[in-house]
């Protein structure tokens, strides 16, 4: 039967989505390709038709993890502060962000992953430095990158720690040592 390229198109986001949320959940090497595509409804033989192995898999799931919809409205970075450093956000492993779920191991993964998630970091920067306090470009884009750095860290850290008071702690304590409205 043959498959429309908006079917085709379609299905390849399915697995993009699938792959990324297990991903964040397990790590990659704990998520084999044929889990992958019975998460995204599809059969293990479809797999080959959309990426040539699970390298690139990895890769194209953390670059479509990063990239933000045509349409999204960005939310004001307090806001989105508010919700990144949440304990909704810290238990939701799979759904939340790759930067937190994936980063150490992203950090040694292929160069076409690496400069997605630069580009990301580039923007959230931006986005971060634009709602920040200072006198000068230089004085707000280092702030920016202190509240995602901050940002990453703390989610990071509130998953690792087995105590839930000292992890809420963590979350609430970085949001309120950030300056942005």
């Amino acid at each position: 039967m043959k498959v429309s390229r908006e079917q085709v198109s379609e299905h390849k986001t399915r697995v993009l989505d699938a792959a990324g949320r297990l991903f964040r959940e397990r790590g990659f090497d704990n998520v084999s390709v044929s889990e992958i595509m019975k998460a995204a409804g599809l059969t293990h033989g479809a797999f080959y038709g959309h990426f040539a192995s699970k390298d690139a898999l990895v890769a194209a799931a953390v670059a479509h993890g990063v990239t933000p919809a045509p349409a999204a409205t960005p939310k004001p970075a307090a806001d989105y502060a508010d919700a990144y450093l949440s304990v909704t956000h810290r238990d939701n492993r799979a759904g939340g962000c790759n930067f937190a779920g994936l980063g150490t191991e992203a950090a040694r993964g292929a160069p076409d992953m690496r400069h997605a998630m630069t580009a990301a970091t580039e923007r959230q920067i931006k986005r971060f430095a634009d709602a920040s306090p200072g006198k000068t470009a230089e004085e707000k884009r280092r702030a920016g990158i202190l509240a995602w750095s901050a940002m990453i860290g703390a989610v990071m850290l509130s998953r690792i720690v087995d105590d839930e008071d000292l992890s809420e702690e963590i979350l609430k304590e970085t949001r309120a040592s950030l300056e942005l409205g």
